[in-house]
């Protein structure tokens, strides 16, 4: 019989994104779309030997921050090396559209501080070719990717672009200024986005310590914006908050009150901290009374600790904000090292005030009791005898020397991984709990993020590994945890064409050998524009990473093909 798809892959476990137990199958791809599931007679111009492998969907992502990236690169690693063929992008209310010419510094300064990508890197690698979120949207257009993606309108790009110095000080919106922010995001949805995000935490700063801009937008901005999107029909509201304002009961009531009156979905970020430990389970609640009531409000929850990683070779570590360290931090590593192993350098640097100067804002959430040796490979979920707290007591020193010393270890290349939320109780039982609710959603990796001192952007990996084969106290079935990421996700962000393995569907797929699975321990690499570094976490297992039907990577590695575009909703 002559050739009849594209591609085959043959005799894999399929899971095919919607639940259902795994069954073996052919999976056809013609034209960029799946032809057949089954038992697919006919050749393929190519075929992948899938027999002992599982066969998934392509995961969707729905809180990345390649809004930068995207502009200067084609391979959206991390991401790409962990199985995502889709990712949503523009989150937390960040983002470069739309802009006006005078104000391009202003929002390379917010993402710097907020979303950790360097100054530098941003200035050469964005050219602003553009300056309507319509505009931005044709850029991403042009360009060839890895990756598919969608695009959020960032609230805080909106908010100075519509109220200018008012929005950087804070200024509540006027009914004009609200009018112009309706337009603008049913214009921008118009054009291809898939909604707007904001953040309402003050843990979002530029470098200089300034709140975010939509830090304060009151209750009537925010529906005017949500407004804007009920006028075309199309798109969801993305926040981040603290849940304080006054309390996570009456910020919670403010959320469901934009969407009775705009009718438009809203995704939250929910993570169980360590220092108001109840609070995630009262807005899991809440969202779970919204969902019952016929409300679209679905909390977004991290798979493991959101987890920095402090080190020499990144942008933070335990000591960043001492003076004595701030000296010599320009210094290369090696040279570095050799000064901080100097005693009289060690007696003045655990002396200091290592808070008080810190750029980091969320430094005061970090305790050495949650701070871990980083292992090879990875332990996401170390006990808590291996802290740097515990291992104090032991020694009979000080946290503080004993952070040092790890710093030092391995001539400055290892890292110290700080649990900075979901190991309240040194487990990881928050998102246990989390994984069992219908209406939550798997995410919050930051892909294109945190460059130099987060690498979540593996959760998709660590989510099949760790919950579905290597949990201790018991795993979650691979269908549910395949879905999770696949369907779910998808759906979540009004995607219909892709996260099931169906004729017709997207031939966005993953060829998995799943007992081989396994996180690779983060880099450091040099290859941002401007010379920036990044940290990069590869994965074993994945056999081959396919977006519309053509191979991307194959065993990690990518083979140069380009498939992935921007993706614009249903509206456009």
């Amino acid at each position: 019989m002559g050739i009849e798809a594209d591609l085959v892959i043959r005799g894999g476990a399929v899971i095919d994104g919607t639940g259902r137990e795994p069954f073996h199958a052919d999976i056809a791809v013609k034209d960029g779309r799946i032809s057949a599931v089954g038992d697919v007679p006919g050749r393929g111009r190519e075929e992948i030997d899938a027999r002992g492998h599982v066969v998934t969907p392509g995961f969707v992502d729905v809180h990345t921050h390649y809004d930068g990236q995207a502009v200067w690169d084609s391979h959206l690693a991390p991401s790409a090396l962990h199985g995502v063929t889709t990712a949503v992008m523009g989150n937390c209310g960040v983002g470069f559209a739309p802009v006006r010419a005078g104000d391009h510094d202003t929002l390379i300064e917010l993402m710097e501080g907020v979303e950790d990508i360097p100054g530098p890197v941003l200035h050469q690698g964005l050219e602003f070719r553009w300056e309507s979120f319509a505009e931005y949207l044709d850029v991403l257009d042009a360009k060839p990717r890895d990756v598919d993606i969608c695009a959020l309108v960032p609230h805080a790009a909106m908010r100075v672009y519509t109220m200018g110095k008012r929005a950087l000080a804070l200024e509540p919106a006027n009914q004009g200024d609200i009018a112009a922010m309706r337009a603008i995001v049913a214009d921008a949805v118009r054009a291809g986005a898939f909604g707007f995000s904001t953040s309402r935490t003050i843990s979002h700063k530029t470098l200089k310590g300034d709140f975010t801009p939509t830090l304060r937008a009151q209750e009537d901005e925010l529906t005017g914006i949500a407004l804007g999107m009920r006028d075309v029909g199309a798109g969801f509201l993305e926040l981040v908050s603290d849940w304080n304002e006054p309390d996570p009961a009456t910020e919670f009531a403010l959320v469901r009150r934009v969407v009775e009156q705009s009718g438009r979905p809203v995704l939250f970020s929910l993570t169980a901290r360590h220092d108001r430990t109840e609070a995630w389970r009262e807005l899991l609640a809440l969202s779970n009374e919204a969902a019952a009531a016929g409300l679209p409000i679905r909390p977004v929850f991290p798979p493991r600790p959101i987890g920095i990683l402090l080190g020499l070779q990144g942008s933070q570590n335990p000591f960043s904000g001492a003076p004595s360290y701030k000296a010599i931090a320009h210094l290369p590593l090696a040279d570095r090292v050799a000064a901080m192993r100097d005693p009289a350098v060690r007696a003045r640097i655990l002396s200091e005030d290592r808070v008080t100067g810190s750029t980091f804002p969320l430094i005061t959430r970090l305790s050495f009791s949650r701070m871990f040796p980083f292992s090879d490979p990875p332990n996401y979920a170390p006990e808590r005898e291996s802290s740097i707290a515990a291992a104090a007591a032991r020694e009979g020193r000080s946290p503080e020397e004993v952070a040092y010393d790890m710093l030092l270890a391995d001539e400055g290349m290892g890292f110290i991984f700080a649990a900075l939320t979901n190991y309240a109780d040194f487990t990881l039982g928050a998102s246990a709990e989390l994984l069992r609710h219908p209406n939550t959603i798997v995410g919050l990796s930051d892909g294109g993020a945190h460059v130099g001192f987060i690498s979540d952007g593996s959760f998709p990996t660590f989510l099949l590994a760790y919950w579905g084969r290597d949990r201790r106290e018991g795993t979650v079935p691979l269908p549910e945890l395949v879905r999770r990421q696949t369907s779910d996700t998808a759906r979540a962000v009004g995607l219909t064409d892709r996260g099931v393995l169906a004729p017709g569907m997207k031939a966005d797929i993953n060829v998995i050998d799943f007992d081989a699975l396994a996180l690779e321990r983060p880099a450091m690499v040099w290859d941002l524009p401007a010379g920036g570094r990044r940290l990069l976490q590869g994965a074993r297992g994945y056999v081959a990473t396919i977006n519309g039907g053509q191979v991307t990577y194959r065993n990690g590695e990518a083979t140069g093909a380009l498939p992935g575009r921007l993706v614009r909703s249903e509206a456009a």
